[in-house]
């Protein structure tokens, strides 16, 4: 049984800094591609950023330039570092895993998801 657990969600100040660390049990994460998602309150979930298992990335507009999807499969990790946060990226992220990646992009989400961490960014 596949299990993701997100975490390093919390407040930060805006131009702060948050590394969001995606760790997969039951499974060896290097198979899949991963996206991370994020939905704030009365917004649809949006995916934020996505990683083949080959290394290939791609990042929401909004994001690109300040986040960095990264993976780890020594550690059986997918990590978010989230860099000069703004407010408007206050949301909860989820972790995604076993979407189609291709054309350059994480297309849709796969059938594994975590529970969510919240990311608040506030002065």
């Amino acid at each position: 049984q596949v299990r993701l657990v997100e975490s390093g969600g919390g407040l930060v100040q805006p131009g702060g800094s948050l590394r969001l660390s995606c760790s997969a049990s039951g499974t060896i994460f290097s198979i899949y591609p991963v996206g991370w998602y994020r939905q704030a309150p009365g917004k649809q979930r949006e995916l934020v950023a996505g990683i083949s298992t080959s290394g290939s990335t791609n990042y929401a507009d909004s994001v690109k330039g300040r986040f960095t999807i990264s993976r780890d499969n020594a550690k059986n990790t997918v990590d978010l570092q989230m860099n000069s946060l703004k407010p408007e990226d206050t949301a909860v992220y989820y972790c995604n895993a076993n979407g189609p990646f291709y054309s350059g992009k994480y297309q849709r989400p796969g059938g594994y998801w975590g529970q969510g961490t919240q990311v608040t960014v506030s002065s």
